[in-house]
C-alpha cells in the first residue's frame, strides 16, 4: 500500500490529537506551535528556554535505539519523488525530544524497541537494524495492521501504533511535511462583490459609494 497517502489522510487528525496533546502539555495557550529544532529562540520565556534547552541537552535513547528508530520512521514515511523521508524531516530527533518532554512515552517506546529486537532475534537471528530490508518489512507487516495481527503480536501492535502516530506528527509538522501536504495557510484575496447575475436575480445593485470604497480594489 502507499503508506504516504495513507498517512496524509491521517495527518490532520494525528496532528490535532498527538501533536496538540504534546504541545498543550508543554506550552501555554498563547504560545505558537513549532517543530522541535536544535535551538529555541522565539516565543519562549527564560524559564521555558532553560527547560527546553535542558531537554535538548539530555539524551534518552542510546545509539542502537536511535538507529532502530531511524529505520522505523523511514519505513513509515520513506522518501519519494514529492518530498524527503521522515529522517530528512528530523523525525528521530523529534521523537527523542518528545519522550523527554512527555515521559509517559518512554517505557512504551523503549519496551517496544526491545520487543522488536527480540522478535527479530528469534525469527532471523539478528536485531532489527541488522536484518535484511525484506525481513524488516516482514516483521513490520505483522504489527502494522491491528485487525490482521495475531494475538501474540499485541505488544508489537501497540508499540507500532505509537511509533506511527509520533512519526506522522513529527513529519507533518515539519517544513518538509507541510510542503508535502501542500498546505499554504490563510492568504489574502480580492473580493469583487456579488456576481452581477445574482444581483440581477434579486433586483438589487450596489450604490456608487459601495462600489468605490468596498467592492473594487486596485491590482
Amino acid at each position: 500500500m502507499d503508506r504516504r497517502k495513507y498517512l496524509k489522510t491521517l495527518a490532520v487528525g494525528t496532528v490535532g490529537t498527538i501533536s496538540a496533546a504534546s504541545l498543550i502539555e508543554s506550552c501555554k495557550p498563547e504560545e505558537k506551535v513549532k517543530e522541535a529544532v536544535s535551538t529555541f529562540t522565539i516565543d519562549r520565556t527564560p524559564d521555558e528556554l532553560a527547560h527546553e534547552n535542558k531537554l535538548l541537552a539530555d539524551k534518552f535513547f542510546d545509539e542502537h535505539e536511535m538507529k532502530t528508530i531511524t529505520v522505523l520512521v523511514d519505513i513509515i514515511i520513506p522518501k519519494d519523488d514529492v518530498s524527503g523521508s521522515a529522517t530528512d524531516a528530523k523525525v528521530p530527533e523529534f521523537i527523542e525530544f518528545i519522550v523527554k518532554d512527555m515521559p509517559h512515552h518512554q517505557t512504551p517506546l523503549r519496551g517496544g524497541l526491545k520487543w522488536l529486537d527480540l522478535q527479530c532475534a528469534k525469527k532471523f537471528g539478528a536485531p532489527f537494524v541488522d536484518c535484511k530490508s525484506s525481513q524488516q518489512i516482514e516483521i513490520i507487516d505483522a504489527i502494522a495492521y491491528p485487525e490482521k495481527a495475531k494475538p501474540e503480536m499485541k505488544q508489537g501492535v501497540a508499540f507500532f501504533n505509537l511509533m506511527r502516530d509520533l512519526t506522522a506528527t513529527g513529519f507533518f509538522t515539519s517544513k518538509i511535511g507541510i510542503d508535502d501536504l501542500g498546505y499554504v495557510g490563510n492568504k489574502p484575496n480580492q473580493w469583487d462583490g456579488v456576481p452581477q447575475d445574482v444581483l440581477d436575480q434579486y433586483g438589487v445593485k450596489y450604490d456608487q459609494k459601495t462600489l468605490d470604497e468596498c467592492v473594487k480594489f486596485d491590482s
